[in-house]
Parts: structure tokens; sequence; C-alpha cells
């Protein structure tokens, strides 16, 4: 047996995961990310493999999904919401520590494989994932093999711009990329939070946004259809262009049930088709995936 081992180095927390070789859990873990501190990073990674390992008498494969990317130019990392890893020769480094080949991706091209190998998008000849959380990110897989693209960008629709007729032009939000009105400063958890606070002046979560306009809230019921009209328009893009059989949605916003049952009506009338089969659901293995999708990058 090959013993594959993942690791979800996030801002807040690093999970380790040992999977078989049939996608059967042997070991999970999880510490918090020492803050702002490159060095205890590869420390933290280091210590949790060489404990994984040590359980499990077995020597692994190891594969880990960070929020941002390698540079093809330089092969440091780039566009990383964990600032402390940008610069850095994290897998340089990585590998030095742990005294093996290391395989990185981006967090949520390994969301994006965990659906499609072994998870919602199981068996599909094409997988986009969706991240729906703080920022807005995507994965793409084919024929279970994740593309990375000759930019190492593949999947990273969060920073095309979206605009629906009807928006006010010159209310659309600034996104931390330099630009204006992408697609991560409007669906975005605080982009949801945004568009409520600009048409009510009231400042609610997410969560509360749900909650209010399933107990029939009129205001925060409109926030929410807005929101799923940018959304269908938005993956309708991806679907013109990748046409995937299923779009599997991930982060915290998809949790709401709701995106479920009007998404496929919001998507359908910008899809360039008479019919519009990709399917839209949730994420069989929920926050887990972006771990076992790292795992999964040795597959």
């Amino acid at each position: 047996m090959s013993l594959r081992i993942g690791i979800d180095l996030g801002g807040t927390k690093i999970e380790i995961i040992a999977l078989a070789d049939d996608g059967r859990e042997l070991l999970r873990q999880r510490i918090a990310t020492p803050q702002g501190d490159y060095p205890a990073t590869i420390a933290a990674i280091g210590g949790l493999v060489e404990h994984a390992e040590s359980r499990l008498d077995q020597r692994g494969m190891v594969g880990i999904g960070i929020p941002g990317a390698e540079s093809l130019l330089t092969g440091l990392v780039k566009n990383a919401n964990s600032t402390c890893l940008i610069g850095q020769p994290l897998r340089q480094d990585l590998q030095a520590r742990l005294g093996r080949e290391v395989r990185l991706a981006n967090d949520a091209n390994c969301f994006a494989l965990s659906e499609a190998v072994d998870g919602s998008g199981r068996g599909a000849e094409c997988v986009f994932g969706v991240i729906l959380g703080t920022g807005v990110g995507g994965g793409i897989v084919v024929h279970g093999r994740m593309l990375t693209g000759a930019n190492a960008i593949a999947g990273e629709w969060g920073h095309n711009p979206l605009a629906l007729p009807g928006d006010d032009l010159s209310q659309m939000p600034d996104c931390y990329c330099g630009r204006r009105g992408c697609v991560e400063s409007w669906l975005s958890g605080p982009g949801l939070v945004r568009d409520h606070l600009v048409h009510t002046a009231q400042t609610l979560s997410a969560t509360d946004i749900e909650r209010q306009a399933a107990a029939g809230d009129l205001a925060c019921e409109a926030t929410l259809r807005r929101y799923e009209a940018r959304l269908g328009r938005a993956l309708a893009s991806i679907i013109n262009i990748l046409d995937p059989q299923v779009i599997v949605l991930g982060g915290g916003l998809s949790n709401m049930e709701r995106l479920y049952r009007n998404l496929p009506d919001c998507c359908a009338p910008h899809a360039f088709s008479d019919v519009c089969y990709t399917k839209i659901l949730p994420p069989t293995h929920g926050d887990s995936s972006g771990v076992r999708g790292a795992a999964w990058l040795w597959n």
C-alpha cells in the first residue's frame, strides 16, 4: 500500500490527512498556523508529516495545497493570502525539510481535484470547482487531471470582471488585485455583506442575511437574489468556455442550500445553448476537500 499525505496550508490552520490507495482516511490532524512566521510554518509542516509517518509506520508521498501559486518564472510563491509565503521558495524549503519530492498546488485546485476524484464530480469528464468564501477561486479537472495552465492561473475566474445590466458601474467594488468590479469583489462573503450594506445601510453577516431572508425579510431576500443573479451570470461564462458536466461549490457560502435550487435558472439565460445540463452540486467532502485533494496530487 502506498501512503498519500495531504497538507492544507491555510491562514489560520494547517491540516494533514493520510489516505490509503482506495481513499480511506487513515489519519487527520489540525494545528494553528504560525502567524506571519515563515520558518515556523516550514517547521510545523515538517513536524506534522513526521508525526503522521511515525503513527502509521510508513513513509508517504506529500502533496500540499497553498493559498496562492508558484511563479513559473522564479519558482517563488505569488498571489498568496498568507503574505509571509509571498516571495518564498516554499517547495524547495519543504523538500529540504522532508527529504523528498513535494508537490504543491493552489488550494482551489486541490478542492476541485478532490471532488473530481471521489466526490460530487466523480466520473465526470470535466469538473469546475468553485470556492466562495473570503475570496473567490476556482479549479479545473479534466479526465481526472488538474489543469495548471501556461501561467499557473487556470481556474482563476475570480479576477474576471462582472457587471449586470442595471448595476451602477460607479459603485463597482474595488478588488485587492488593483482592479474594480472583479467576480471576487461581488461574490465573496465580504462582497455579499458589502452589497447588502450599499442597498440597506445595514451591516449583516452572510449567515444573518440568509437567515433573515428565510424568515421573510424582503431586503435580505433581495440581496440574495442579486447575489444569485450575479453568480449565475459568472458561472454561465465558465459554462460557455469549459462546458463542464459538474460545477461543485465550496467555501462558506456554498452552505446556502438555496443556491442549488436557484442557480440553474440563473445560469440558463446566459449559457450559449438551448439547454443547460451542467449540474451545480455541493461538495461531498465539505471543508475536507482541500486537504484530500492535496493528497490526490500523487494520483
